[in-house]
């Protein structure tokens, strides 16, 4: 494109380029230019002289350059957000176009909740895979709120998401398979060998807590009248970290009953009992691979038709 004024030629924005969003990445991460250069396999003033590019076309500033290390401005840490989930998106896209005209096959990639579900789930991806040994699971253990996250960025296929959760959004069938709260401690403590635990028991105990908003509510529903008199140390998103942290000695922890019955660790239910069914869901009329599509009528017939019904579109 030619400039009115003097003829010369303006070289044309190119935008955001996924090459140079990968040279971008891997020079944020690695904190050093000729060490990205070397684990891409490019030469390092081609990295230096399209991260100058991509500065320029953007207007700002990406990174603090030191003599031998380099740091993201704030400027930077904005785009490397975006540029993660974009190049993310991207590959996936290339994954699921290449299985599109071929047999069923290709990636299905589900957040998965810490949950009974899951066992129901996975019982329903070995027969799938069984019938279609060309597609591969990939499962990642995500919160609910960082499955939706996920899905809305087209990140995730499905996630499998534990109550209390909102449906609305999406399409989505009910896996029938409870999940209990209760109080999970060291074998040693006090509260051990109840058959069950009240609100009022825990009064003055050191307690961790499930930092989802929506079961910290329903959590704190049922201490009733006791709600504040409730002593948190500390949440958490994982039950893993959750029995570390009892096991340390941080304090007893609200979980799901996942067979914490022998060793230094003993799960006893509440009483009265919090219970939550856990729902399979995705996007409604998303654009799915083959693959994808294909394991939604498997779904469907398998899971539809057990209990109530279980398929939804609220």
């Amino acid at each position: 494109m030619a400039d009115r004024a003097t003829g010369a030629s303006k070289p044309v924005r190119s935008g955001l380029d996924l090459r140079v969003l990968r040279y971008f990445l891997a020079v944020a991460e690695e904190g050093n230019i000729t060490w990205a250069a070397d684990l891409l396999q490019v030469s390092q003033p081609t990295i230096s002289r399209q991260l100058k590019n991509l500065e320029d076309d953007l207007g700002v500033t990406l990174f603090h350059r030191g003599a031998h290390s380099v740091e993201l401005t704030n400027e930077g840490h904005l785009l490397y957000d975006r540029a993660r989930t974009l190049v993310s998106l991207a590959d996936k896209t290339e994954r699921d176009l290449r299985s599109s005209h071929e047999r069923i096959s290709g990636r299905i990639v589900l957040g998965c909740a810490e949950s009974h579900g899951m066992a129901y789930l996975a019982q329903r991806i070995a027969t799938f895979g069984r019938m279609h040994p060309g597609v591969r699971f990939d499962i990642r253990t995500v919160t609910a709120d960082v499955a939706q996250d996920q899905l809305e960025q087209g990140l995730l296929d499905f996630g499998l998401l534990a109550g209390p959760v909102s449906v609305n959004r999406y399409e989505y069938l009910r896996t029938h398979t409870p999940d209990h709260w209760g109080i999970l401690m060291p074998a040693d403590h006090p509260l051990a060998s109840r058959r069950a635990i009240g609100p009022g028991d825990l009064v003055g105990e050191r307690l961790i807590m499930p930092a989802r908003d929506e079961v910290m509510s329903e959590v704190m529903s049922w201490f009733g009248p006791y709600a504040d008199r409730i002593d948190v140390a500390a949440t958490f998103n994982l039950i893993l970290n959750a029995a570390t942290m009892v096991s340390q000695g941080v304090g007893i922890a609200f979980s799901f009953d996942f067979g914490f019955r022998d060793g230094d660790l003993r799960y006893v239910p509440l009483s009265p009992s919090i219970g939550t069914d856990s729902v399979v869901v995705w996007k409604k009329d998303a654009l799915m691979s083959a693959a994808s599509a294909t394991f939604v009528d498997f779904l469907r017939s398998s899971l539809a038709g057990e209990g109530d019904g279980g398929d939804g579109k609220e």
